[in-house]
Formats: C-alpha cells, structure tokens, sequence
C-alpha cells in the first residue's frame, strides 16, 4: 500500500494502520513512500510479501468486522482462495463447520487446519467465544514450506489469527461498536402441498385423513398450516463491543470488552457470549527487550437441539424438530393441547409426528450449554546483541463446557416413553469436561546481514501437555411437581426391589496427553532478488509406541525476484514479479477424528496399546472384553510440492497470485483385516496412500483511485481434484464408499432411467448397461461423483466515494453432489396417509397415470416401490452462487465532526447470504454433508451498523 510520509519539523512519527500520524507540528515537505505488505508465518516469524517464498494469503480485518456472525470463520468463505468453508449448521454458536485447505488429506483421521492465535498453538476448532471484532488479519499457510514448521500439526494447513494491538506513542482511543440483525429462514423448492391437494391425494389412495372426506369436505377444509412458521421465526442479534487502546514511548494495550445475544432462526435455539481481552505490549529504552501478554476469557451459553450433537436422531422425525416444517401434513392444526400428557391422553403413542416435534420445541426436550474459556500467553525476546537474540512464549487454552440435557416428565416423549410400571418419567443428565493445554516455544535467532547478503537461522523447542477431565451422571425419573431444570429437584430415588426402574448413571474419563519437537529454520536472501528458506522439525507424540513416536518433518523453499533484475528494474508495467517454489513433509498424528468439536490431541489415545475391558457379560454377570493394539502404527504422512507466481502489473493496477500443487498423503490411518479367531475382524493401521492436486490464484484490479473515490474489482478460485490412489481392503457394499481410483465419499448407485411408459414402474441401468425394473446390488457402479466441491472461491468490489462506501462478496462452489434424503421422503408414495399423516412435495402428482404417461415420476402404485434407494435419482448437485455480504454505508468527514468529542462515526446496513442461485431443491446447499439429513439451514441475515470513535 502507499501513503504519505510527512516531514516534521519536531515531533514523532509513527503509524496508526494505514494512516500516519504526528504528535506535534504541521507538515513541511510531503513525499510518497511505499510501505510492503507483511506476512505473518510460523511461530510469530514475519516477512515481507516479497520475500516469503511461502504460499499463504492473508484476510484483514476488514473483511471479518461488523459481520452477524458469531464464528470468524463464517466470515472467511469466498475471502481466500485454498481454503473451503461449509457451515453445516446455522444453529447460533453451533461449531459444524467444516474447513478445509488444500482438500481432505485424510480419510479417517481429523482434517482441521491448525489454528494458532498470537504465536500459541490452540486445541480448538471451534471458536464461539473469540469475539471477531478483537481479530485484525487471518492468514492461512498452506504449502509445506508455510506448514512444516508445526511438523505433527501442520499437514491440514495452519490458520493464524491475529488479534489488535495498540501503537506505542498513540494516546488513549475509545470505539464503540454496534450491531443490529435479523435473520429469517431461507426458502426451499420442494413446492410442498397445500391441505386440500394433500388430502386429495390421500382420498385417491383410499388411506388417511383424505380417505373419510367426501371431495365437497375436501374443498371446504379451511385448515392449512404453514409448518414453517410454527418451527422457525425472524431472530435478532445484538453484538456490542468497547474498544479501548493507549500507548506511550515504552508501552500499549488494547482492551475490548463485548456481548452477543441473539435468537436462532429455530424456536428454542439461542446463543449468548460475554468477551473481555486485554493485550498489552512493552519494550525497553534501547529495543533490546520486547515483550507482551495477551489474555482473552470468554463465557457463552446456548441452547441448541439434541441433534446438533446426537448423530442417532439424524432421521428420527420424531425426535429431530428440524424435519417437522417439511412432513407435518398442512391439514394438521398447530398443537391443539395443553401439554404433553393433554396429547398422550387424546392419543397414546400413536400422536401426529409433528405435533411431537412441537411439543419438543416448547420445552418437552431442553438442552443447555455452558461454555468458559480463557486463552493466554506471555512472549519476550532479548537481543543478546544486534544479531542474535533469545524468547519464549507460554501460554494455556482452557475450556470448560457444562451441559444439561432433559426429557422434561411433562412432555409427551417423557410420558409416551415410560416403562407401564413406572409412575414417573424424564431423564436429566448434567456433564461437565475441562480441557487444558500448555504450550511454550523456546527460541534462539541468529539475524544478520552482510553486504547484499542476509541470513536468519533460528531453533526452537516446542513442548505442549494437554490435560482433560470429564464427568457425567444421568437421573431416570422425574417428579413433574418439584423437578426444575437442572436444579437437582424432582430425582426419584432408586429403589432395589424395582431394579428396572429410576436406576442412575455416573461416568468419568481422564486423558493426559503430550507432544515435544526440535526446530531449526534458515532464511537467505540476496539482494532482495534470490531467497531460500529450509525448516527442519523432529517430533515426538505421546500417540504411538515407543519405536514409532519419533518422526522427522522438513520443507526448502525458494524465491526468484524477477522485478529486481536489471532487466525489469524501474518498469513501471511489472512493479513486482516472484517466482517461488517449495516441497516437503508434514504430520498428522490426529488418526482419530474427535466428536464435537473436542480437543484432537484427545482421540485415539489407546491405538498401539492391546487393551482390557469390564462391563456386564452374559446373565448380567461381570465381564471382560480385550482389543488387539496395534505397535507399529505411525503416523499419517503429507508431502507436498507447490509452484506459485506473485505479481503487481501496471503500476498496481492488477495484482494477483497463482498456485499449483500436489499434495501426497501415505500410511493412511484404517483399519486392517483380521482373521476372525482373534476375535475382532480389523485392527488400527497404515493402509493406503491419498493425492490431493489442483491449481489456485486470486486477482485485484485497482480500477480507480483517486483522494475521493476508489473502486476495486477481485475474484479469487480454486480447483482441488482429490483421489485415492492405494486402499486395500476397501469396503464397496455401501452407496458412499472409498474406493482407490476415486475421490472420498465417491457414490456407489445404480443409474435411474425413469419410468416404463407402459406400466408406470421405475426402471434403472443394469451392470450390463441394459434397462432393468429390479436392479440389485451388483448393479450399482462407482460414479466418480463425490459430495465434496471441487471448486470454491469468490468476488466481489470494493468501491468509496466521497465517504460513501459499498463492499460486494459473492462466494460459490461446485462439483459436489449430495444425496436429497428429505426430497425422497417427500416423493414416497408408501408414505402416504401413514402416521397422522405426512406432507408430500407438490412433484408427486405429477406421478404415471395411463393418462400421464410422459413423466420421469413412478405409479403411486409401482411395484417396485423403494428400489430408488441405492440409485442416483435423488442424487443433486450442490453448486451455488452467493451473494454471501453487501454493505453499503457512509463515513461521516471530519469537519462534519467540529466541536464533538468524537473523530470518526460510521452509518452502515448490510446483507449476509442475501441471494443463492442454485438448482438444489433443500433450505440450503452449502452443508457438506452426503446425506442431506437433520440440515439446520444457514439463514438469511440483514444488519444495521455503527462504529464510533471518541
């Protein structure tokens, strides 16, 4: 970026962001600078975009602050190109996002990125208590030179926040923020059937409500329910962050405190977060000692539905709300009673599916969570001498996470679900985990420059100790006179003569875990014009056996300056060109996916260790159970190769990056076949070989600049093709498989021709590519389709005039394909009048008559009905455009300010995921699922917005 330096005639400079400011007197002379833009990499370690030969991309506050979203990483997606962003669940706070940089490198082990914030290493993948407004850039390294420096953590990518800071000699600044939002559901495309079309498809089959009214009845039912309403609302988000910063000749701090509240689009779902941070940052007279301590502390509760977390209610419509907008039929009244035993009294176990859903919502089922965290560390380098200098930096990551989770004794499931013995029914289980790592990096750093010549050498010891502590207890049987929500209430005590009935839970768990690695980095450069950089890391994990805990991970990098030769020197059409290439290894020694968004250093604690179990055996009796380890286990292992080019053309008008890559995983973690008299049929191994290749690159056009108007133009895409190349052993009964040849989650589905113009049966291509009406299993075939997009990215502008501003994201992704549970549920004619009753899309009436002959829907009365399951006829794309952020607003001058105690006020109103094009019928095709089950969608969000700075 270029501004302008001023010469003082006294006084002190120094930068605020991009503005330069002055302590005492006015200008004399004014002259043009450029200052370059830095990188941040591994371990703190900074570079100038000239010379990193690393390939990584920074996103800068800008494009995170003011934005509805409680997670930064929402806020990344079509921003970067590389790295994918699918929220799979718009449940406020909720932490199903899926990231991946550079595609899956793995199969069965964790594919998280990395995330360090300030220098120190974070367990988390979730990061609902980090308040975004706190954070100024996110860079994300991607190629083994970026990423081979976290050795054992690296090999999914490395994500590096950085949070604000204040500036020395600054004085004291007060901000106050302020948004405003609401958000409502997205609409989908099923073209559900209204009541009187629902009931007149029942009375043409004879079955259900439609089968007793005559079609006059029909005509005069005056009851139709928009399900949609009854489940979903317009929510409201409130976010409020104070700023404050200050800072003198040796010291500054930022502190920031926040608050969110907001409602879900979902009834009964919501989220609430307090953030304090303070940062503060000092050095000595002389330079030589520098230091800092950060420490954020965040508190969040939330209450979400079951299935956020409970996978078993992914298509259990009676337990999982979220199918209860689509299948409740649109006859149904909204719930007619005064409670769940009113329901089970009208109707036993036999109630309408929806009306369960809704007596779930309205408190049947309650399930809150608490969730305390503080994140701190201390930093300080000494320059033992001009050129080498020593530092260290420690710090913790805790979270602790209570939940309460209750069957309410007054709902219905309560009631319905209850042994006939029992008086009282209800569960309440309380939880609570804490999770603490310790992370310290030593580090000594020779830095000296000789001539033309400079050259940085530096080693590190990086020692991290993961602790974590669960308990759990669960009470069966409640008092619905005393019982309050997680007060202890109400618990019916056990009683040995009914051994069956009210018998509580107790559980707990402990797990210490550890990692230790040397580092050693070298950085030469020429000139400004030739650059090499080489890290060498030897890591050890506490994961496996003593033969295989230690491994060795390396990167070399190099950079070619093509703007700094002779040749090229003082053009003014090529003001920056790099060549720059890299190849090494990384680690993954996360081989055991964890739940929930739990800490990975927590998994597969057990792999390599032949293990012994209790628990109840045959008659109830005592029991034990053994597992075969497995000792030579490794870890999984990533190399990658990476040819990139960096360039500004044109005095700035177009810049841009390109990447190309190839990135090998081997020893994939699997299971491997065991013959059956050991009595278990597999045992944890390396087995199998992964490749992840494709191309990448981002452009900006500085189309106009001008002191009162600006407009840029971006656009930045990726194309990963992902492949397994060796699997032996792979399992290929299943419709989603992992096969070698293909990508993961390849669909394994016979082809749906349509339907026998003659006779109204579905008809299906054969393995032996003729038509067939009843295809079985031998006849599905690997489609090389995959449920994770091939290509992702975005663009957009950036535009001011004269205060007024206007910020444009568009984000998209395709070459996904998922497969529409809910569409088939709405399509199955077997459903019809089943249960009270389901809801169907309008499509199914266009099903074979002998009159509708031309039509790709079966007979209502096919006989071979539920044959399309293992095909591909439900099987979509997921591509999207999405108008994913509008802002439009206005910074309000200064002179406009004159005589008020405050410097600067913006005014603005934006859009988050305003519009998507796209063909999928659901709420929403952005979650990565393959399976479009229990799918909470991402909502449409418009905000209103004021920054203030006094």
């Amino acid at each position: 970026m270029n501004v302008k330096l001023r010469v003082l005639t006294a006084g002190v400079l120094f930068f605020t962001g991009s503005a330069v400011l002055a302590q005492q007197k006015p200008v004399d002379t004014t002259k043009e600078a450029k200052i370059e833009e830095v990188v941040v990499l591994g371990y703190s370690k900074k570079s100038t975009k000239a010379k990193s030969a690393a390939a990584s991309v920074t996103v800068d506050s800008k494009a995170l602050e003011n934005r509805p979203n409680i997670s930064f990483i929402n806020s990344l997606q079509g921003n970067a190109p590389g790295i994918s962003i699918n929220s799979t669940s718009g449940s406020p706070g909720s932490g199903k996002i899926d990231v991946m940089v550079r595609g899956l490198s793995s199969i069965n082990a964790s594919t998280d990125p990395l995330y360090v914030i300030d220098g120190l290493i974070t367990s988390a993948t979730q990061f609902r208590n980090l308040n975004t407004e706190d954070i100024e850039s996110i860079s994300i390294l991607k190629d083994a030179q970026a990423t081979s420096i976290y050795g054992n953590r690296g090999a999914n990518g490395v994500v590096v926040i950085n949070t604000k800071n204040a500036k020395y000699n600054s004085g004291l600044r007060v901000t106050y923020d302020v948004l405003t939002s609401f958000s409502v559901l997205p609409k989908t495309k099923y073209n559900m059937l209204d009541s009187r079309s629902l009931l007149n498809l029942e009375n043409s089959q004879g079955v259900g409500l439609g089968s007793t009214l005559t079609p006059e009845e029909i005509a005069a039912y005056d009851v139709n329910t928009d399900w949609n309403k009854e489940f979903f609302q317009t929510s409201m988000l409130q976010q409020h962050t104070l700023g404050i910063t200050s800072g003198g000749k040796n010291i500054n701090n930022y502190t920031s405190l926040g608050y969110l509240n907001t409602d879900g689009v979902f009834k009964s779902t919501d989220f609430q977060r307090f953030t304090l941070r303070n940062n503060l940052n000092g050095k000595s007279d002389n330079g030589r000692l520098t230091f800092s301590m950060q420490m954020a502390v965040g508190y969040s509760k939330r209450h979400q539905l079951d299935q956020e977390t409970n996978t078993g209610l992914d298509n259990n419509i009676v337990q999982n709300p979220l199918f209860g907008s689509l299948l409740t039929p649109s006859y149904l009244e909204s719930y007619p009673f005064s409670g769940g035993q009113d329901m089970y009294n009208q109707y036993g176990g036999g109630a309408a599916p929806g009306w369960i859903l809704q007596d779930v919502i309205r408190g049947g089922v309650k399930n809150l969570y608490t969730e305390t965290s503080i994140l701190a560390n201390a930093n300080v380098n000494y320059k033992l001498t001009d050129w080498l200098s020593v530092g260290n930096r420690s710090g913790i990551d805790y979270k602790e996470t209570d939940r309460t989770f209750a069957r309410d004794p007054r709902g219905y499931l309560s009631i319905a679900a209850k042994p006939t013995t029992a008086q009282f029914g209800g569960l309440e289980s309380i939880s609570n985990t804490k999770d603490l790592t310790f992370n310290s990096v030593t580090n000594i750093t020779f830095d000296k420059k000789f001539g033309d010549h400079s050259l940085t050498v530096a080693a590190y010891l990086d020692y991290v100790k993961a602790h974590y502590l669960a308990s759990a207890r669960q009470q069966n049987g409640l008092d619905p006179f005393i019982w309050a929500f997680g007060s202890g209430t109400g618990y019916i005590p056990f009683n040995p003569a009914t051994p069956s009935l009210y018998l509580p839970s107790v559980s707990a768990a402990k797990i210490n875990a550890g990692t230790l690695a040397y580092v050693g980095t070298l950085d030469y450069d020429y000139a400004g014009k030739y650059g090499v950089s080489a890290t060498v890391r030897r890591d050890g994990s506490y994961r496996f056996s003593p033969d295989n805990r230690w491994e060795t991970f390396w990167s070399v990098g190099g950079r070619w300056n093509l703007d700094k030769e002779d040749f090229l020197s003082g053009s003014n059409t090529v003001k920056m060109l790099k060549i720059r290439g890299s190849y090494g290894t990384t680690g993954n020694q996360n081989l055991v996916q964890p739940a929930n968004n739990g800490n990975p250093l927590f998994s597969g604690t057990n792999l390599y260790s032949d293990l012994v179990g209790s628990g109840a055996g045959y008659m109830n009796l005592p029991g034990y159970g053994a597992t075969i380890g497995n000792p030579n286990i490794k870890w999984e292992k990533v190399t990658q190769a990476n040819i990139g080019v960096d360039f500004a053309l044109f005095n700035n008008f177009v810049e841009g990056t390109f990447d190309i890559y190839k990135k090998t995983t081997d020893r994939l973690f699997n299971g491997i076949s065991l013959s059956a008299v050991t009595g278990q049929y597999s045992i944890n191994g390396n087995n199998g070989k992964l490749e992840n290749k494709g191309i990448e690159g981002s452009l900006r056009f500085n189309v106009l600049k001008n002191k009162d108007y600006s407009l840029s133009l971006f656009a930045n895409g990726a194309y990963n093709k992902n492949e397994i190349v060796e699997f032996e052993g792979a399992d290929l009964s299943g419709d989603n498989v992992n096969a070698a040849g293909g990508p993961i989650g390849q669909w394994n589905l016979y082809h749906y021709a349509g339907v026998n113009a003659q006779t109204g049966e579905m008809q299906f291509i054969g393995a032996d590519g003729n038509i067939t009406e009843a295809p079985t299993a031998n006849d599905k075939v690997l489609t090389g389709k995959s449920y994770i997009p091939k290509f992702t990215g975005g663009f957009g502008l950036n535009a001011d005039y004269k205060g007024w501003f206007a910020d444009v994201l568009f984000s998209y992704q395709a070459g996904g394909w998922m497969y529409d549970n809910v569409y088939s549920w709405l399509m199955d004619p077997s459903s019809i009048g089943v249960q009270s009753g389901f809801n169907f899309s309008g499509d199914i009436l266009n099903s074979w008559t002998p009159e509708n002959t031309n039509t790709n829907v079966p007979s209502l009365n096919a006989t071979n009905l539920g044959t399309d399951g293992s095909s591909d006829r439900f099987l979509y794309k997921t591509d999207f455009i999405r108008l994913k952020n509008v802002t439009f607003g206005y910074n309000f001058k200064k002179d406009m300010l004159r005589g008020l105690p405050i410097s600067s006020i913006k005014v603005f109103v934006q859009a988050e995921n305003l519009v998507t094009w796209t063909n999928w019928r659901g709420y929403d095709p952005e979650p990565l699922f393959s399976y479009s089950l229990s799918v909470y969608p991402n909502p449409k969000v418009v905000s209103v917005g004021l920054n203030v700075q006094f």
